[in-house]
């Protein structure tokens, strides 16, 4: 079985933030199911909507990014 990489922290910096996915979706103007997708991992955003998120959030776009830890490593 393959383990999954963590490749952003989107879900992470959203719970820091104390914002929810649905304001995000609303924020970027994207689906609640899509933003859902970038918080599990199973998809990930494109760079220039990593950026944008950064933005939304407030903070760097380096920050969304994970260390490369896979699920199980955590």
């Amino acid at each position: 079985m393959a383990e999954e990489r963590i490749l952003n922290r989107i879900k992470a910096v959203l719970a820091e933030k104390g914002k929810t996915n649905l304001w995000l979706a609303e924020q970027l103007g994207k689906n609640k199911s899509t933003i859902s997708k970038w918080c599990t991992n199973d998809q990930q955003p494109s760079l220039e909507t990593l950026f944008d998120i950064a933005q939304e959030l407030g903070v760097e776009a380096c920050e969304l990014l994970a260390s490369g830890k896979t699920k199980k490593e955590h």
